[in-house]
């Protein structure tokens, strides 16, 4: 396994107003710093239903009212979970708030914001997307794709903490096995000039709530650009010993071809790294 590492940027203090804070659903062509060389992953389509695979760019507003975009996500709202979210991995030691928001936009909502279910049509609550009372008594937790701990501001941190970054996960490998592998996450991109980051769940069986798929497999990959040149690694967990297990990003772009549904073939950098 190649070493990485990445150097902690720059802490960008926002003025935040939680109600307004904005994320886009539109294309990935408003957020390209998320992807390697600006590509994103291969982003699914259902040929029964077109809307169904929704690209949102997550971001809040500043104090001037202009988005500041922190992360990317490709949506599967028949499942109601994330099939993948992209980001530029940091780290810095933040202190931690669950405000969970939903994204009115994916359920008739007029508001371009991440924000209360109260800015969603009552009819339409949870057509398309999960909401907390899904997760009520289900057993699971919350799986951020997009963690907390990789995340480097106080406004990173909040926007994280929307439904659309979240997959029901055993609790018990989110809070172990997965933990400890976001934390080497942080250690092997220690070197890199910049890191680019994507995290993903593939679906199971099992749903929650209302019709909210559990993830059966969350993966990673790593992207590192250094001075030489460019390396990958890549995850996925857990495996029947609950472990997560350390592959190549090719060996993970075979697997993930093979366990969506529509056989796509399914592919995470390209061959960009």
């Amino acid at each position: 396994m190649q070493g990485f590492s990445m150097k902690t940027s720059h802490l960008v203090c926002l003025v935040l107003i939680p109600v307004l804070s904005q994320a886009r659903v539109t294309t990935f062509d408003q957020c390209p710093a998320f992807f390697v060389d600006g590509q994103s992953p291969t982003i699914l389509q259902d040929p029964g239903n077109n809307n169904r695979y929704q690209q949102i760019c997550q971001c809040l507003l500043d104090q001037n009212g202009k988005p500041q975009y922190f992360y990317a996500t490709l949506y599967d709202t028949q499942n109601k979970i994330p099939v993948y979210s992209a980001y530029n991995l940091s780290h810095a030691d933040i202190d931690r708030e669950d405000r969970w928001y939903v994204e009115p936009q994916l359920d008739g909502g007029k508001l371009e914001c991440m924000g209360g279910q109260n800015q969603i049509p009552i009819a339409n609550r949870g057509q398309k997307q999960a909401l907390n009372r899904d997760y009520d008594g289900s057993g699971y937790d919350k799986g951020h794709l997009f963690p907390v701990y990789h995340t480097s501001s106080s406004s990173a941190m909040l926007a994280t903490s929307t439904l659309t970054n979240a997959a029901p996960q055993d609790p018990a490998f989110n809070r172990g096995r997965w933990r400890l592998h976001e934390e080497a996450m942080v250690e092997l991109a220690r070197d890199c000039l910049h890191a680019f980051m994507v995290t993903g769940v593939v679906p199971g069986n099992t749903v929650i709530g209302n019709g909210v798929r559990v993830a059966k497999y969350y993966w990673s990959a790593l992207c590192c650009l250094e001075k030489k040149g460019r390396h990958s690694q890549a995850f996925i967990g857990p495996d029947n010993n609950g472990q997560v297990q350390g592959l190549s990003v090719k060996e993970l772009d075979a697997r993930l071809s093979g366990l969506n549904h529509f056989n796509t073939a399914f592919t995470v950098f390209g061959e960009r790294c």
